[in-house]
């Protein structure tokens, strides 16, 4: 698929940043200070954005709760954002792998290095959706910096032709460019420090709203209690010792105590919890934590200051 180059050289993300002409010519310090004053335009780029956030983190948790997906797409940086913050999920809110899954064009072999024409074909974007099975159980969500990636925009398409709700993440206003999707989130952050390179502001700025989208829909479907992370199930000794640790800050049980609870609840941080402050059999924590859709905060009891009953 050939792009249109006036298209292209129109787009806010391939003009020259007019405060970094002169970079080849600074100094160490100088480059740096210019790159963290530019990444701060990162942060503020997000909050014009909340509204549209809000709206993203919706479909989500609705998606998680009828038993959906969401599914990230992108090439370049913006796939490789997509991929890492679907495979955090897992070990940080144990979540199944696929919950939260991440497409790159050209495969995994483009999470190294770049795969030459991968992401110029939306035909090959729409086959990947096709796939996965996509449904309107899930949410797919593209992400192009440019908004012109045709990879990204073949698989916004065919994920709304099969009914599931989409999101898009930019980094350009440019209305002629932005595919058709339920939300869009428009990053402005501006020219990069170096012409196009969008792995510096557009890429921080990605991140932080991915970060977002997940940890929020997390935090709203029960994986967290208080800002603890409960759903754990433990499989080495660095989850050992955390377990043992939430358990012992939310209970007063000690190490010990906490690692024999943790092992009569099937290893699972949750489970052990509600057997502890509602005296309850294993199979009885697991009825109810399944009865309120894994959200133990509607199960324990707290006082006044938030805390659980000691």
């Amino acid at each position: 698929m050939k792009l249109n180059p006036a298209k292209m050289a129109s787009l806010l993300t391939e003009q020259r940043n007019p405060r970094s002409m002169g970079v080849d010519r600074m100094s160490t310090r100088e480059i740096l200070e210019l790159i963290h004053s530019e990444d701060l335009q990162a942060y503020r780029a997000i909050d014009s954005e909340l509204g549209h956030i809000e709206e993203a983190v919706e479909l989500i948790v609705q998606a998680f709760q009828q038993g959906g997906r969401l599914i990230y797409v992108g090439a370049g940086t913006s796939g490789r954002l997509g991929v890492l913050d679907a495979s955090e999920c897992p070990p940080t809110f144990g979540a199944d792998p696929e919950m939260v899954q991440g497409i790159i064009s050209g495969g995994w072999d483009a999470l190294r290095m770049p795969v030459d024409q991968a992401e110029d074909y939306p035909e090959e974007g729409a086959k990947e959706i096709g796939q996965r099975g996509v449904c309107e159980k899930d949410v797919v969500t593209g992400i192009a910096a440019s908004s012109t990636t045709p990879f990204v925009v073949g698989a916004l398409r065919e994920a709304h032709a099969r009914g599931a709700k989409t999101v898009f993440i930019t980094c350009n206003p440019n209305p002629d460019t932005i595919p058709e999707a339920d939300v869009i989130i428009t990053l402005l952050v501006g020219p990069e420090v170096i012409t196009g390179s969008t792995r510096m502001k557009a890429g921080t700025a990605t991140k932080m709203v991915l970060n977002m989208l997940t940890t929020t829909a997390m935090i709203r479907i029960g994986k967290v209690f208080q800002n603890l992370m409960v759903d754990l199930t433990v499989t080495c000794s660095k989850l050992e010792d955390r377990s043992r640790r939430i358990v012992t800050q939310l209970t007063g049980l000690s190490y010990e105590e906490a690692g024999e609870l943790i092992q009569q609840a099937g290893r699972r941080v949750k489970t052990a919890l509600v057997m502890h402050f509602l005296r309850a059999s294993r199979e009885k924590a697991e009825r109810l934590i399944a009865l309120h859709q894994g959200r133990i905060q509607d199960i324990i009891p707290l006082d006044t200051t938030g805390a659980p009953p000691a």
